[in-house]
């Protein structure tokens, strides 16, 4: 069965010097996160959510439904100006609210919704119906082997101090093992 990818590797075979296995792995996962997002994006979209409003409302989820705004802006990388803004959005579309500490009257905590679960829990479904038809694809013992592989593979990412030319193995120019 050939892909996208088979058809990518032919046109380049013999013009670049790349190792066709290890170009073969990295553009198939490359074009499935690609996938992944545009169906994602779609789904938020169905559910008439936009990308920063579903992840400000997960985060609250993962956090019991409530959270400060420090604490928000910190996990989504945004500043304090940009978490307020997001959060006046969410809060004009009722799906969080703002409540102030009974014991200390600066203190402010987001909560979500009612309306905003019920959208994030339609939204959720949706993507992991998404997620489980282009898994699907593989049987459920494949999925485990898949599993393992891209964890070790980020586990070894992960724990690299960074990219490095004088650690990186030989290109092999064939894609077979050399």
């Amino acid at each position: 069965m050939e892909d996208s990818v088979d058809r990518h590797l032919a046109r380049w075979r013999g013009k670049a010097p790349f190792d066709e296995l290890v170009e073969g792995v990295v553009t198939r996962m490359q074009l499935l996160v690609k996938h992944l997002a545009h169906t994602k994006e779609a789904v938020l979209a169905e559910a008439g959510l936009q990308e920063f409003e579903f992840e400000t409302m997960h985060r609250l989820v993962a956090r019991d439904g409530s959270a400060t705004p420090s604490e928000l802006a910190a996990e989504l990388l945004l500043s304090p100006a940009g978490m307020t803004g997001r959060l006046d959005t969410l809060e004009r579309a009722q799906l969080v609210r703002r409540v102030r500490g009974t014991d200390d009257r600066r203190r402010v905590d987001v909560e979500l919704t009612d309306k905003g679960r019920e959208l994030w829990t339609a939204a959720m479904t949706v993507r992991a119906e998404a997620e489980a038809r282009m898994v699907a694809a593989l049987d459920p013992a494949d999925q485990e082997l898949l599993n393992g592989l891209l964890k070790r593979m980020l586990a070894r990412v992960e724990s690299s101090p960074g990219p490095s030319r004088a650690s990186a193995p030989p290109v092999r120019k064939t894609g077979r093992p050399s």
